[in-house]
């Protein structure tokens, strides 16, 4: 009897206090399913407590302050991203402040990380922070946003308690007016595989008030962009001499629910550039990509692309000083902000709307990805026209090139190559793996589905696919151990979420023989070494090496 007493004593007290926590954190997190890696969990950050019985030391810790900190810190609101990191955007009305080093998330449970700034999302223009959740918040249900304030400040009393913090996948995380209609991304709503529920499920909503918001029909419906009619209403209203921003989201009409939103409504935003229409640009998704950039940039400028359009998925490296050198010495390199995980098609279709006035055509790859034709193989210079004359050769209804990928492996190289991709990385994979596009923007279907490597179009447009006679894509794709472990740890791939996760094995995005471990397998330089291939590297050299006494130097070379 006292063992049976002892064992309904551990359910009833330890047991199933585990479970009922466990089917709350699962409901709370069903959306998110993409975004955490429980297993894996990102280290503690920092963290300054503040418990009751702590309470009197606060103030020799942090340090005696006049004004309430409340009345001091900026008006935020927060989004739970991956691993734990938490996005705090600052109200778009609040004044930047002219120091943004010393920064802390306080979160609910008196716990302080640091906060990082992390960017400014554009449209309006909002500066942002990153801190992470402390293990503790991590805990209590539902999770609440974080007050952004100084390190040494006298931390508020949050009362009334803070919101709750919503999750990135379930967010409407960004609107694009047109001359038309208006577009907004959304995540949680329809899904990758192909689930798109129809436009009648939903409304626009504008206004802070989304019960008495206007609302708009939704016209479009796929992915996680979803369109729809113009409110009669100004984007930017004058009220007492101020001007008035007009947050837009997403009902769902069945469930009468309103999908948390950080997107505003804004006039028509168009790419801005000074230099009229081009032919030929390129757009691409980047992470910390500034080792690869210059070369990327420099080479393809050489033949034909005139515009660069990056999307910045939220780079730590030099990103903006490299773009602004870059810049300075005459290439058209805009970036925008789009800070959120997992994006990439939405991305793309957003580029195919926001360049469309300064851009017939636009090239889709990466920067580790080299567009090369083996008929330049005896030219001694490069030239615009490389790609430009194939474009305006072809009918008026073509709407899309698919140029076929081959795969470079690491080729001996244990660190990053000084001289580049090109140049130290020339042994690749026998057989093609994927494609990329070139695509006329105005044949793009109003849909803006993508599929990353092309476009759907309108109808009466045509896709023509370049053998690899004609054309091809280097994809420096498995590089020196150090720099394919960082990308792969991070990747903004659609189709392999975390490729330490053991789901979607047999997806193209996943390494042969990798596994799902982070440690580099044997052999790896002399690995995906099928085909020696120095066709580009020899080109390169040609078009852009300069002699000197210790060799050959590139123009992109730090």
């Amino acid at each position: 009897m006292a063992r049976k007493k002892s064992i309904r004593t551990t359910f009833l007290y330890v047991v199933a206090p585990i479970f009922f926590f466990a089917s709350i954190y699962h409901h709370h997190l069903r959306d998110a399913v993409y975004t955490f890696s429980f297993a894996s969990l990102t280290p503690s950050p920092t963290i300054i407590s503040f418990s009751g019985a702590n309470n009197a030391g606060r103030q020799n810790l942090i340090g005696a302050a006049k004004t309430p900190a409340y009345l001091r810190s900026m008006s935020t609101t927060a989004v739970l991203v991956h691993d734990w990191e938490v996005l705090v955007i600052v109200a778009p009305d609040t004044p930047p402040p002219p120091n943004l080093d010393g920064y802390s998330c306080l979160f609910h449970t008196k716990e302080i990380t640091p906060a990082r700034f992390s960017g400014v999302l554009p449209f309006p223009d909002r500066g942002t922070f990153t801190c992470l959740l402390p293990e503790r918040a991590r805990r209590r249900l539902p999770f609440k946003q974080p007050v952004l304030l100084k390190t040494q400040e006298n931390p508020p009393e949050l009362a009334p308690p803070p919101p709750l913090l919503p999750l990135w996948s379930n967010l409407v995380y960004d609107s694009l007016t047109t001359d038309d209609d208006v577009v907004l991304f959304v995540k949680g709503v329809n899904t990758r595989q192909g689930l798109n529920r129809h436009p009648s499920e939903f409304r626009c909503v504008f206004g802070d008030d989304v019960v008495n918001g206007v609302r708009t029909a939704v016209t479009q419906s796929k992915q996680e962009v979803f369109r729809c009619g113009r409110p009669r209403l100004t984007a930017v209203t004058a009220v007492g001499g101020e001007t008035e921003l007009v947050k837009v989201s997403l009902e769902v009409v069945a469930e009468k629910r309103v999908v948390p939103s950080v997107a505003y409504y804004t006039p028509p935003r168009r790419l801005a550039s000074g230099r009229g229409k081009s032919l030929l640009c390129a757009t691409t998704m980047v992470y910390d990509v500034t080792k690869y950039l210059r070369e990327w940039v420099l080479y393809h400028a050489k033949i034909g692309v005139e515009k660069f359009l990056l999307y910045d998925n939220g780079s730590d490296d030099d990103l903006g000083k490299i773009v602004s050198e870059l810049v300075t010495q005459g290439f058209d390199v805009n970036t925008y902000m789009w800070r959120w995980p997992k994006t990439q098609e939405a991305g793309f279709s957003h580029s195919a709307l926001y360049a469309r006035n300064v851009c017939s055509w636009m090239m889709y790859v990466d920067v580790d990805e080299f567009v090369y034709s083996p008929s330049w193989q005896n030219l001694s210079d490069p030239s615009p026209s490389l790609l430009h004359w194939r474009i305006k050769s072809n009918s008026t209804k073509l709407g899309q090139f698919s140029i076929n990928c081959r795969e470079f492996g690491p080729s001996d190289q244990k660190v990053h190559p000084a001289l580049g991709v090109i140049y130290g990385y020339d042994c690749r994979r026998r057989l093609e793996n994927r494609h990329k596009s070139m695509v006329r923007l105005d044949a793009i279907d109003d849909s803006l589905v993508n599929a990353i490597h092309h476009f759907y179009l309108k109808e009466g447009f045509k896709t023509k696919k370049w053998n690899t006679t004609e054309m091809v894509v280097n994809h420096y794709k498995y590089q020196a151990w150090p720099e394919f472990k960082a990308k792969f740890r991070r990747r903004v791939s659609a189709y392999v979420l975390d490729w330490t996760q053991k789901t979607n094995p047999k997806s193209n995005d996943r390494t042969p023989g990798l596994g799902f471990s982070p440690v580099e397998p044997e052999g790896w330089p002399q690995k995906f070494c099928e085909v020696r291939d120095e066709r580009l590297k020899d080109l390169a050299i040609r078009w852009f090496g300069i002699e000197s006494e210790f060799g050959i130097k590139m123009p992109w070379e730090r």
